[in-house]
């Protein structure tokens, strides 16, 4: 599947998290690929390509730094869906806790639901330096996390530099480091469906955050995109967690 990738600068409009132009797809119809219905309305991409309803998802093979294992999308592929959201741990300013909340509300239902062994939870760090297994560790226990669960991977590029490049160009996603020195006040920019964090240190001695994209998307066992769900971290413009655990049952097959 040929990719757009993100060429563009990072503007106002380029980092608007918004979901894919979806052509016919639009008003409702089923899609012979999918298990839930054409969602009613979806915004239109801006200068990067993210995979929405119908269609296929990019091939990744990322670490789990926890497993200490390999993680692609062919693990998933003709054996069972996946809820996929990008983050960084050190976000300090509740988006992508917002967002890893969504996955752990989907984890806690899964465990109770009986259908932990029928969903991957994966969430992709786009700050691996920061990131380490440790950290993410520490991150879960904060949080009510179980990574040590079959079902759930947190994934972790090599370094910050290739985190960009995977973000961009495999998952179709912009993404903005901002670099401050310590002793400057670090900026904390706000776009339509994305925020940046405040500031945290990093190993270079410069303060530093990321603008992105806040998108969680629920995959079906045949690796097509069932839901993506822009905005995710603000529940005043997108659907809630228990939308999406009821769209994560609903694609999993598990009865009412």
């Amino acid at each position: 599947m040929e990719r757009r990738t993100y060429l563009g600068s990072l503007g106002t409009v380029g980092i608007t998290s918004a979901a894919g132009c979806l052509g016919d797809l639009l008003g409702g119809d089923s899609n012979p690929d999918t298990i839930l219905e054409s969602p009613e309305e979806e915004a239109q991409h801006a200068d990067y390509s993210y995979d929405t309803y119908g269609e296929e998802f990019p091939s990744f093979s990322l670490t789990d730094p926890i497993a200490e294992e390999t993680v692609s999308r062919d693990d998933f592929v003709g054996e069972r869906p996946f809820v996929i959201t990008y983050f960084y741990g050190s976000c300090p300013d509740g988006m992508c806790d917002a967002l890893l909340q969504h996955l752990a509300r989907i984890q806690e239902d899964a465990i109770e639901s009986g259908y932990e062994d029928k969903v991957g939870l994966l969430a992709v760090t786009f700050d691996p330096d920061r990131d380490t297994a440790d950290a993410l560790r520490a991150y879960s226990t904060e949080r009510g996390i179980d990574p040590d669960a079959g079902h759930w991977h947190y994934l972790r590029p090599e370094d910050n530099e290739t985190a960009k490049t995977v973000l961009n160009e495999t998952f179709g996603l912009p993404l903005r480091r901002n670099e401050e020195s310590s002793n400057n006040e670090s900026t904390n920019e706000t776009a339509a469906g994305n925020e940046s964090g405040n500031e945290s240190s990093g190993a270079d001695g410069l303060e530093y955050t990321f603008t992105h994209s806040a998108l969680v998307q629920i995959v079906n066992e045949r690796g097509i995109v069932e839901r993506a769900y822009p905005t995710a971290s603000r529940q005043r413009d997108a659907v809630n967690t228990q939308v999406m655990v009821e769209d994560t049952r609903t694609v999993v097959g598990v009865d009412e």
